[in-house]
């Protein structure tokens, strides 16, 4: 084997391991933000603490693992000026998701919230004129309606509705990301630690009804510092890496493996007819995905 050869070896095999790394990152993260769902409901129906502590704990803590983060990578973190909006967005969904995992079951709420984060970003495209697949919009839009009509498996309407509204500040949150001229790591750790003065002070407001528990708080820091901090640090070395349908396909995994979780973890069980609906909605917005993607190259070529 020649010069040329052995490095065209070497090169082959060295993109083989970054494309295996990349695989078991991909999956890693899917499983950490799946998790998150399971951890928060894990403490809100089987420990004391309250919604408050734990949204502070968990935003608190990945915080902490995202400054550290930011520190370890010598970047710089945005201006309060530029993060007050993703902060607030991020308090927002911090808030509802939390509030919603009292009276919702893991799977249930996953796709609820991962369908209204989607559905916000492509009702942002097509208020943009971008154009994406209709029927693919209007498969999730009738997937989700049949989530969530009235049965005896049906979500209830508060924690669905409260769900929703974590799903609408999370597509607004990522669209805000999107568009920074920041780094990813950089502007989620300062939407972090902007958002936990406004935990605070929620905090503050519900002092009565506070109710610390150990097995509870450690659920948050999980959820904080190692689904939520070092989860989407993960996440975004590996985005960049993938191509855009690649990374919006992965994401579908996120709600199955929650209700996976669910089941698992707390004996959750959606019903045949919540499935159909569910998998309706994941294939509608996957249809839109692939569609968009499909329509920006041929606008690039």
């Amino acid at each position: 084997m020649n010069g040329n050869e052995a490095a065209a070896s070497q090169d082959a095999a060295g993109a083989a391991r970054q494309a295996m790394l990349i695989v078991l990152l991909t999956a890693a993260t899917m499983l950490a933000f799946a998790a998150n769902s399971l951890l928060t409901r894990l403490a809100l129906q089987t420990t004391a603490i309250d919604p408050t502590s734990f949204i502070v704990v968990r935003l608190a803590s990945g915080a902490a693992m995202l400054a550290l983060i930011v520190m370890l990578q010598r970047l710089r973190l945005p201006s309060l000026q530029k993060s007050w909006p993703s902060a607030v967005l991020l308090f927002i969904y911090a808030v509802a998701f939390s509030f919603a995992y009292r009276g919702i079951d893991t799977g249930a709420g996953a796709l609820l919230l991962f369908a209204s984060a989607q559905l916000t970003m492509i009702a942002y495209g097509y208020a943009r004129g971008e154009r994406a697949s209709l029927p693919g919009v209007l498969l999730a839009l009738a997937g989700l309606v049949a989530f969530l009509a009235p049965g005896a498996a049906a979500p209830a309407l508060l924690p669905a509705g409260l769900m929703t509204i974590a799903g609408i500040a999370w597509g607004g949150f990522s669209l805000l990301g999107r568009f920074s001229q920041d780094t990813p790591v950089g502007n989620t750790a300062s939407s972090f630690i902007w958002a936990l003065p406004l935990a605070l002070g929620l905090m503050f407001l519900q002092r009565d009804a506070i109710r610390l528990d150990g097995v509870g708080v450690a659920y948050a820091l999980l959820s904080g510092a190692v689904m939520s901090g070092l989860g989407y640090a993960v996440w975004y070395w590996v985005r960049v890496r993938m191509t855009a349908i690649a990374a919006g396909s992965v994401q579908l995994s996120v709600p199955v493996l929650s209700a996976l979780l669910g089941m698992m973890m707390l004996g959750e069980h959606l019903g045949a007819e919540r499935w159909l609906a569910g998998a309706a909605v994941l294939a509608g917005v996957a249809i839109t995905t692939l569609s968009a993607a499909r329509r920006a190259r041929q606008r690039k070529g």
